[in-house]
């Protein structure tokens, strides 16, 4: 059962990305601009999950996952904060 709720969080993370990056390109504002990168990253987050949970069970990649959360996270604090 964890597998399909694993590859289900990832297809959600890429639905709310996609969504919110066309949002950015209809209307320009560039906070959807930051929240679509940062879930474009927290999708690439939930897939290394799946591969890191479900086929290289043996090995961690938590290091890896952790990184690439942290520069998602990142991205959308840098628009929060920077962008006027």
């Amino acid at each position: 059962m964890a597998p399909y709720i694993y590859a289900l969080c990832a297809l959600t993370s890429l639905t709310c990305a996609i969504l919110l990056l066309r949002g950015y390109r209809d209307s320009r504002y560039r906070l959807l601009l930051w929240a679509g990168l940062c879930f474009a990253g927290l999708t690439i987050n939930n897939i290394l999950m799946v591969t890191d949970k479900i086929i290289f069970a043996q090995d961690t990649m938590l290091t890896p996952r952790l990184i690439v959360a942290l520069i998602a996270v990142g991205l959308l604090l840098y628009g929060l904060i920077f962008d006027e």
